[in-house]
């Protein structure tokens, strides 16, 4: 039996660094895909900080919900896919999205309501979909992007292809029925879907030990009999090096897996949400071992960038989603007399 929580008296979770080193991996990848990996995690927290400002001033409406912080399980699982893979997400989506390729400025563009958003601007965050780059969408109910998953693995095997199919969801979602129900249906006919937990610690402002009563949400995976593991989701390296032999061994008929990655979501629950419900000093661990700067280092003490390298990558970086955020902000609204278009019920 693997302990990987210590519930101390306040019922915060403190990741055991004897488990999980707090450095990345010093596992030799090439260059280009630590390259990769770095630019896709800027590219999401550039992305979702922006989506704060606009909030901040007052330049989007409705609500939001972040991943800034999880950006390493959104990049070591995306640099795996290709085109003809699926993707489900969550309400906290964008970085899947920007993960699987879809366009920062077409994402903009719907969180903020613009024509130019992937649905005319009228789904709003929790409706972004791209189904020609696999993207099935991120989705507004809890669990509900398991089924879809389910069902499009199940395509994939009708169609005897080697495609996968992804489904990203919280560690509330793994008390859903949808969770157990999709898990157990992809068991028995060996579905190629990997089920990925974001473990964040908490649904919503309720911790895990208050909700689940086994050690890890993995051990859930081994009832119904399909691989299941529990990864340090704060490190890319780490994430890329174990998908990527899980996704070569579905690829080739393994079937399912329950992969729980272990991470942190910076920011509340949602826009509005004040966090009193955790402490500075649990924050204040976790973005310690923040993914970007722990890549930062493995590409430093690697030899692949040099410091100032480094620094200008990340302002052209941060630039350029800055630029792609206002020219979305002074583009136009979705015509009123189009409101119907497209609307299905």
């Amino acid at each position: 039996m693997i302990h990987i929580y210590v519930i101390n008296k306040k019922n915060y979770c403190v990741l055991l660094y004897t488990k999980f080193s707090s450095t990345p991996l010093l596992i030799p990848l090439n260059p280009k895909i630590t390259k990769d990996l770095y630019l896709k995690m800027l590219e999401i927290r550039y992305f979702e900080q922006q989506i704060e400002k606009g909030f901040a001033r007052d330049q989007i409406n409705g609500t939001t919900h972040v991943c800034s912080g999880q950006e390493a399980v959104c990049a070591g699982i995306s640099a795996h896919l290709r085109l003809d893979d699926y993707v489900t997400s969550t309400h906290r989506g964008h970085g899947h999205a920007l993960g699987k390729g879809l366009s920062p400025e077409r994402i903009f563009g719907e969180v903020m309501g613009r024509e130019i958003g992937l649905c005319k601007g009228k789904g709003g965050t929790q409706h972004v979909a791209d189904v020609t780059k696999g993207f099935l969408g991120t989705n507004g109910i809890t669990g509900g992007g398991m089924p879809l998953a389910t069902g499009a693995a199940l395509a994939i095997k009708y169609q005897n292809r080697n495609s996968i199919a992804v489904s990203f969801f919280g560690d509330g979602a793994s008390n859903q029925g949808t969770f157990h129900e999709s898990i157990n249906m992809a068991a028995i006919w060996k579905l190629p879907v990997l089920f990925v937990c974001e473990n964040n610690l908490y649904a919503m402002f309720t911790h895990i030990s208050k909700t689940i009563p086994t050690e890890t949400i993995a051990q859930r995976g081994e009832a119904y009999g399909i691989k299941s593991l529990t990864i340090d989701g704060m490190n890319a390296v780490d994430v890329y090096t174990k998908v990527g032999k899980i996704v070569e061994g579905m690829r080739g008929g393994s079937g399912p897996v329950l992969l729980e990655c272990l991470t942190y979501r910076y920011g509340g629950h949602s826009k509005s949400d004040p966090r009193v419900y955790r402490t500075k000093e649990e924050e204040k661990s976790w973005k310690e071992r923040d993914p970007i700067k722990q890549m930062k280092k493995y590409l430093i003490e690697n030899n692949i960038y040099s410091a100032d390298e480094i620094k200008s990558i990340d302002n052209k970086k941060k630039s350029e989603i800055s630029s792609i955020y206002e020219k979305v902000l002074n583009s136009p609204y979705p015509d009123p007399a189009s409101a119907e278009e497209g609307t299905y019920v």
